[in-house]
């Protein structure tokens, strides 16, 4: 079972899953899926949370990719409470290409 942290919410396990499987992606896109019931607006505030905590990377015009962090969050490999007791904000150890 993945560990969220405390500020964490369904919505950001479905973002990292669609991330992950689909590359690249706009919170546009997301909305588009008709398996997540939320607006663009709202998605692209929970990928800015997610980006500020490590598990996405935005790449610039709101494109978003996932992390390793975020690889490892959902492959049930990183408990994301860890980021609530370190004061962690995702920094250098967050790498979009999967390099740590």
């Amino acid at each position: 079972m993945r560990k969220s942290a405390r500020w964490m919410v369904l919505l950001d396990d479905r973002i990292l899953e669609y991330v992950s499987e689909n590359g690249p992606t706009l919170p546009s896109d997301i909305a588009n899926d008709d398996r997540i019931p939320y607006g663009a607006q709202h998605i692209g505030n929970r990928c800015r949370k997610l980006t500020e905590h490590g598990f996405l990377d935005n790449l610039g015009n709101g494109v978003y990719v996932i992390t390793q962090r975020g690889r490892d969050y959902l492959n049930e490999e990183f408990d994301a409470e860890q980021v609530d007791a370190e004061g962690d904000s995702g920094g250098e150890s967050a790498s979009a290409d999967g390099n740590v």
